[in-house]
């Protein structure tokens, strides 16, 4: 006698599933701390952890420096350009009673880095770009060590690095706030998440900008005069410095700059490494539900249903929109740094065969001059699951060969579809086939 159940339960079994998966109640937070993700259990391999891995084995050193502690041997360690340096006075730090209007926090990022230092601060504060685990959070003691040891926290830091402001995943986040004197946002004012979709007028508040930008106005090397109505920040008297020296002593930072493009710069690529861990996490967690629901139909594991198909679709799309740099606000240039910052960025590559890169800045009308992040080289963009890219890169495709003109990205002309196109071709490696045919 056959004891098997009859087809119909597979059926409503997989039905079951489907709706766990797409239940409110079953939140991103719950399903990041599962398989296969695990994200405060697994281990994590970015940078960070690969410098340990140096020090522990005595092939790297940290030097100690008595005014700045190991920020300047990290930074040579890790690549990260002086220039790099940003100025946030604001109090959202957990390092805040060492932060404020007269001792800002420096912050200094690479493509994959970002380090946080504060005058006095016990330790250094450390963020990386995990290819698998996403952002990846650390302490460095600022106190001479004969091994230097990074410390990885994980859900002290998700209290404030983990909310619907990163998608739900562990992210980056740049804020802008109302500062009062003492640099404690008044949050009756709000706040704003910045990035390349924000209005200028709304981006760094309780910052430090150095730099010039004609006629239109920020919030930043600003300060909050009456409580009551924080929305009427004196925006003049920050605009266009290029001297921060009579706001506080610059001293005892690398460089007394707050460089705008730099921040700039900062701001969009802390989101698109928010939108590569969503894309990936939400990819890995389509695929993990895809095989459990082909075990159940008895079909092969990697063969797709179509609501991962559609799963997957939506994961690309939505991180296509943002390395396009769909919905960027419109900047009225000429806008300048004062430091190397700019040249230095564009200065990385890689550029093809007619010397063009997606580093080059465009800072007139626009952040780039050919708009497609140059995350799409990156670890954390490598490390996307195959059947992901694969989707990815077939909607890139048929965006900048013309086939896509939808108006979610009219506002790529054909010469930067074009050039898009070109560079990739020439700088991608990795691309389908069917991508040399049209570059």
């Amino acid at each position: 006698m056959n004891n098997s159940p009859p087809r119909s339960i597979d059926l409503r079994a997989v039905l079951l599933l489907a709706g766990a998966m797409f239940c409110p109640g079953v939140s991103r937070a719950q399903s990041y701390e599962e398989p296969p993700i695990n994200y405060a259990r697994a281990p994590a391999d970015d940078p960070i952890t690969r410098l340990q891995a140096l020090l522990d084995a005595g092939q790297r050193t940290l030097d100690f420096d008595p005014d700045r502690g190991y920020l300047p041997a990290l930074l040579r360690a890790l690549e990260i350009p002086a220039s790099s340096q940003v100025l946030v006075f604001s109090k959202t730090s957990f390092q805040q009673k060492q932060i404020s209007p007269r001792t800002p926090r420096a912050l200094y990022f690479s493509d994959d880095v970002y380090i946080g230092w504060v005058q006095g601060g016990d330790v250094m504060e450390i963020a990386a770009a995990d290819p698998q685990q996403g952002a990846t959070f650390y302490t460095l003691r600022q106190k001479l060590a004969e091994s230097p040891k990074f410390t990885r926290h994980t859900h002290d830091c998700l209290q404030c690095h983990e909310s619907s402001l990163t998608r739900g995943y562990p992210g980056h986040l740049v804020r802008s706030v109302y500062p009062d004197e003492g640099g404690f946002p008044v949050l009756a004012g709000g706040s704003f998440v910045t990035d390349h979709t924000s209005p200028l007028r709304e981006r760094w508040g309780g910052w430090y900008v150095t730099g010039t930008h004609g006629s239109q106005r920020h919030m930043g090397n600003a300060i909050v005069a009456d409580r009551d109505r924080p929305e009427e920040l004196d925006v003049q008297q920050g605009a266009n410095l290029t001297d921060l020296s009579k706001l506080f002593p610059t001293t005892p930072y690398l460089t007394p700059h707050s460089d705008l493009v730099a921040l700039l710069v900062l701001e969009h690529q802390t989101q698109i490494h928010n939108q590569l861990t969503a894309c990936n996490f939400s990819a890995r967690l389509a695929l993990r539900d895809n095989a459990v629901i082909c075990g159940m139909m008895d079909r092969p594991p990697d063969e797709l249903t179509e609501s991962t198909q559609r799963r997957l679709s939506q994961a690309a799309e939505r991180l296509l929109e943002w390395m396009l740099l769909c919905d960027e606000t419109p900047l009225q240039g000429p806008l300048a740094g004062t430091t190397g910052f700019a040249r230095e960025f564009a200065g990385r590559g890689p550029r093809d065969a007619r010397g063009r890169s997606l580093r080059d800045l465009d800072l007139g009308r626009r952040l780039f001059r050919y708009p497609c992040s140059y995350l799409i080289y990156s670890e954390a963009f490598d490390g996307l699951p195959a059947q992901v890219k694969e989707v990815f890169y077939r909607r890139l495709w048929e965006v900048v060969t013309g086939r896509d003109e939808t108006p979610r990205f009219a506002h790529l002309s054909d010469a930067d579809r074009q050039a898009i196109l070109e560079i990739l071709g020439d700088t991608r490696s990795g691309l389908p086939d069917y991508w040399s045919a049209d570059s």
